[in-house]
């Protein structure tokens, strides 16, 4: 708008580039994501499909496009969006709260709690729901135990405590899962649990995204009201306190709502590593440190990086590349760059 003034242009410029920019590109690549396969399917008939799904519209596509589009492919990109945006913001949220930029969702046993969980419903030969449900338990059950040891000791101080007893539950627990592995069927359960551990959205349906979308709302929403209040919490009990957040009420409740949104994303998902560590570093790159700022931004681009890691996962090879081995190959050597490269500063 040539014509506007100054600050009418100036707000127009911070609404567009770090908002309408990257939801329009999250938009494409879901187009992307919905075309592209073992199965060409024409971005026109991409949209005539959704059209018609949405608003009755007649279909023009061949019924073999509007299976592979409607049942095989939305289910998962809609998964891809909701768990990539959900570990994106709980792995902002994490870092944050204890102050590390190493922090990631999995630091307080989280996703350690609900593999275990995942293997013994495997290892039982329960049915996928089941399966489920004890990963999203086992996820909520492991931060329980962590938080417990926590309070036990309150002679040091307690951020610390929390991460040190994170580690030394995630621990026991990863010996638990190695102890299932070593007595599992090596022909059926072994490779069932081993592909689970790399994670996949092979198997997402619509029921599963709809059985964890509550949840990760759930755990969204106050992130999202809070989250101005986060900015105090990242500098430090004491000065936190003295700028009157009463951190003893709120870091728990932080602590449940990061924890309540990784365990129901990791409960369909497998464990998908880098996404908590990696997004929430690029999204302070890009806008800063400010958590009002940093959680959107972390949750978009959370939804593209996953959503695009899966597009590549099922086209890359003949078979299907578990997700968990991608995300490694991908996030490390970027996040070294992003260390090496990095001008602004994580505080």
């Amino acid at each position: 708008m040539p014509g506007a003034p100054p600050h009418i242009r100036e707000r127009l410029a911070t609404l567009v580039l770090p908002v309408l920019l990257p939801i329009l590109g999250l938009l494409a690549l879901v187009v992307l994501a919905l075309a592209t396969g073992r199965y060409s399917v024409p971005v026109g008939d991409v949209f005539g499909i959704l059209a018609g799904k949405l608003f009755g519209l007649p279909m023009r596509a061949e019924p073999a496009m509007q299976i592979v589009v409607l049942q095989v492919r939305l289910p998962r990109v809609l998964a891809a969006l909701v768990v990539g945006a959900g570990l994106a913001a709980a792995g902002a949220t994490y870092q944050g709260l204890f102050r590390n930029p190493l922090v990631s969702p999995d630091i307080l046993g989280v996703s350690a709690g609900a593999s275990l969980g995942a293997v013994l419903g495997i290892f039982l030969a329960l049915p996928v729901a089941a399966i489920q449900g004890l990963a999203f338990a086992g996820g909520l059950g492991a931060v329980a135990a962590v938080y417990a040891v926590g309070a036990a000791v309150r002679r040091h101080d307690p951020v610390l405590t929390l991460v040190l007893a994170g580690v030394a539950i995630g621990a026991v627990l990863g010996s638990a899962i190695s102890l299932l592995k070593v007595l599992a069927d090596p022909y059926n359960q072994l490779p069932a649990i081993t592909y689970w551990l790399l994670g996949s959205l092979a198997s997402a349906s619509l029921g599963d995204v709809a059985a964890i979308l509550p949840a990760i709302l759930l755990g969204l929403v106050p992130l999202m009201l809070l989250r101005w209040r986060m900015n105090l919490m990242s500098l430090g009990e004491e000065e936190a306190r003295a700028l009157g957040v009463e951190t003893r009420v709120l870091r728990p409740v932080l602590i449940a709502a990061a924890t309540l949104v990784t365990a129901a994303a990791v409960s369909v998902t497998g464990v998908i590593g880098w996404i908590g560590l990696l997004v929430p570093h690029v999204a302070r790159l890009l806008v800063g440190p400010d958590f009002r700022r940093l959680l959107p931004a972390s949750l978009i681009l959370g939804a593209g990086y996953l959503l695009a890691v899966d597009l590549v996962a099922r086209t890359i090879a003949p078979i299907e590349v578990p997700l968990g081995i991608l995300t490694a190959l991908i996030g490390a050597p970027f996040f070294l760059w992003l260390l090496a490269s990095g001008k602004r500063g994580w505080a």
